[in-house]
């Protein structure tokens, strides 16, 4: 479909529609008690499990299909519309015609992606049906945190004998993943999740550049997870995706989601991936609340104590992990990310691409009201 070369009425009053439609949803989007309740435990859940019972049997990702075409059809439609400004000469009633087809395209993507997906970001989340109490935390607290997931770390790695650990497939992953869903699912009903549709991306090649190792495509309700990264890592992305799957927008949400699912694993390989994750998240809050006091002997004192303190396999499989993405250090990714940033502070993450570090504090609310990890 190609844009007018002059504004009609008709498109006129189709921007309006839309626009007034976008407004009433952003306007809702204030509303978290009514979101939760009448959106994330109401409409999405039906939605969500509708898409991914279409898309959970086929064998490739319907959604990167989707971005491919997308993006193909823009960009045809872009060079015709340069064909046709070349050919007619630029004036203001195709210019106009041209911003306004492209307006109404953008209030269509948004008013589509906040009612299938986006209101999520606006719920009252996982710390309203936990009733934890997230006040901010002190360093005590964020030092005793990091102790304790050392301490899992370590039991964990003890228990995989094997110097090297294990690959395991992707579909057997997938499966004990559900499996931790359905586990929590009988203590927390709100983690009921089915019709599992978690595939491996297509643009896995590409993830070294745009910088992802997971993500959730909203308009098909697909998990997608990196295959050529460091298998260990796969469960707990797995988990966390599929936490977006459930309604969880929040990257800290998310986080705190796939650590709750992940964690009630008898698989010690899928709780130890989550401890391998949660770890860094701990330790990079502790590096930063030491480097604002500026103590330097007390900030180096902290990275030795947590070096000698986790076990030299642990030290070993982290080490080949930061190997890993070091090798794949390109330019490119920042400006990803930086993008990915702006998006997450647009849908009320004020923090932005930190927001993923968030876990932490809910980690220690849920240990202060339950007393364990």
């Amino acid at each position: 479909m190609k844009p007018n070369t002059k504004i009609t009425v008709n498109a006129l009053i189709s921007f309006a529609l839309l626009l007034f439609i976008a407004i009433l949803i952003f306007v809702f989007s204030f509303f978290s008690l009514q979101i939760e309740a009448y959106y994330s435990n109401s409409w999405y859940p039906a939605i969500g499990n509708t898409l991914r019972m279409i898309t959970r049997n086929l064998p490739f990702s319907i959604g990167d299909i989707l971005y491919v075409l997308v993006a193909f059809s823009l960009f045809v439609g872009l060079i015709r519309w340069l064909i046709t400004a070349f050919r007619a000469g630029l004036d203001w009633q195709l210019l106009g015609a041209g911003l306004l087809f492209i307006a109404r395209k953008l209030l269509w993507i948004y008013i589509i992606f906040k009612l299938i997906w986006g209101l999520n970001y606006n719920r009252m989340g996982i710390a309203y049906q936990l009733n934890l109490d997230t006040v901010a935390y002190q360093k005590q607290d964020v030092v005793q945190i990091t102790r304790d997931l050392m301490d899992s770390l370590n039991a964990c790695r003890r228990q995989i004998k094997d110097t090297i650990i294990p690959e395991k497939g992707f579909d057997q992953i997938n499966r004990e993943a559900m499996r931790c869903y359905q586990t929590q699912s009988m203590q927390y009903h709100f983690l009921n999740y089915r019709n599992r549709a978690v595939k491996q991306s297509l643009f896995s090649p590409l993830g070294d550049f745009i910088g992802f190792t997971g993500y959730f495509n909203p308009f098909t309700g697909e998990a997608q997870v990196r295959d050529d990264i460091p298998r260990v890592m796969v469960p707990y992305i797995t988990c966390h995706e599929m936490a977006h799957q459930m309604g969880y927008a929040s990257e800290s949400e998310a986080n705190f989601v796939g650590y709750l699912t992940a964690t009630s694993s008898k698989d010690v390989y899928f709780r130890y991936s989550v401890y391998l994750e949660l770890f860094s998240y701990a330790q990079g809050a502790e590096i930063l609340l030491y480097s604002k006091e500026k103590d330097f002997p007390a900030f180096e004192n902290m990275l030795k104590f947590n070096k000698a303190y986790l076990d030299s396999l642990v030290r070993k499989d982290r080490k080949e992990i930061r190997q890993f993405f070091q090798k794949r250090k390109n330019n490119i990714s920042p400006a990803f990310n930086s993008l990915y940033d702006q998006y997450l502070k647009l849908n009320k993450q004020t923090a932005g691409i930190d927001s993923y570090d968030d876990v932490i504090s809910w980690l220690i609310a849920y240990k202060k009201k339950f007393g364990k990890i």
